[in-house]
């Protein structure tokens, strides 16, 4: 069972934006920071792994660069207790990762995949 949901961490002024997968895994990854709310982060697993799978350290090292870096390890777990942390739904997930890719540079280039 996919989820979407939301956490925000006032000490950082950042809102992390998640979908996971049915075992708490992040597939898709967006961080906001900032009054101004400039997306610092809208990274992929299916584009990580493609990369991580077909492609040199230095094109991972440029998706990082552009996208930010995927959670490493279960974000599913616990998120509910966070102070401001929301379930969402998967069409406001969309659009706040949508809004995240095209001020980040559009589609990941990676050789044809997309979000």
């Amino acid at each position: 069972m996919t989820i979407w949901f939301r956490a925000h961490y006032e000490d950082e002024d950042l809102w992390q934006y998640f979908e996971a997968d049915g075992e708490g895994w992040a597939v898709r990854q967006v961080e906001i920071r900032g009054v101004d709310s400039r997306p610092v982060t809208a990274a992929s697993l299916k584009e990580v792994l493609h990369l991580r799978d077909h492609c040199d350290r230095a094109a991972m090292s440029r998706y990082e660069q552009q996208y930010g870096v995927l959670a490493d390890g279960r974000v599913f777990d616990g998120w509910e207790d966070e102070l401001e942390a929301d379930e969402l739904s998967v069409e406001e997930f969309e659009q706040v990762w949508a809004r995240a890719r095209q001020a980040l540079g559009g589609q990941a280039d990676v050789a044809g995949l997309g979000s």
